[in-house]
């Protein structure tokens, strides 16, 4: 997992409450074994029609958001099943943090041992800046060490995240790379088995 500290990155907004992992990355596409690959079927079903032709009335198509790296959507994001796939489409797509009111619980913890950091943020804040990424672009800056946003006229947002998932995110560790930081004693451990 790469390491995060600080991701300053164009906005995308996603004006919409509840969207499942069904709509975040559909069923059909779900028969690969690798994490890589399925950025290119995220929100499939809202980017392309029955013919697999990109939908002109949907935003993420745009050529303005083809660099956004920031997903800024609606209450219960990634409610429905608990499909892990939704964070690594999302991630292969080339979005690294997600900012929403709130998170389905397993979408938030899938989120964050994948790599993605899930920001929690108030709906009068979300809708300010919501508005402001529908009418021109918005870039944020997005310290994860100091647990802050920062808008291009710097208004600041204080976020939370557990204190264990930031440390993973910080050093860009997975749940192996956690348990290789006790190399040391699981081989003395394991000396003591022979």
């Amino acid at each position: 997992m790469e390491a995060i500290q600080q991701h300053k990155g164009l906005v995308y907004p996603l004006n919409r409450s509840n969207v499942d992992t069904d709509q975040i990355i559909p069923k059909q596409f779900l028969k690969r074994i690798e994490r890589t690959g399925f950025g290119q079927f995220l929100f499939y079903n809202w980017r392309f029609d029955n013919e697999g032709n990109r939908r002109e009335d949907f935003s993420l198509n745009k050529p303005e958001y083809d660099d956004a790296t920031i997903l800024l959507a609606g209450e219960n994001f990634g409610c429905g099943s608990s499909r892990e796939h939704a964070p690594w489409a999302l991630l292969d797509y080339g979005f690294k943090v997600v900012i929403a009111p709130s998170f389905a619980d397993i979408f938030y913890n899938n989120a964050l041992k994948n790599g993605i950091i899930p920001i929690k943020i108030d709906e009068s804040q979300l809708a300010s800046w919501m508005k402001r990424a529908e009418d021109a672009t918005l870039t944020l800056d997005i310290d994860l060490e100091a647990q802050k946003i920062v808008d291009e006229v710097d208004e600041t947002v204080h976020f939370d995240i557990p204190a264990y998932h930031k440390e993973k995110l910080l050093n860009g560790w997975d749940e192996i790379a956690l348990t290789l930081q006790h190399k040391d004693k699981i081989e003395q451990y394991e000396k003591t088995l022979a």
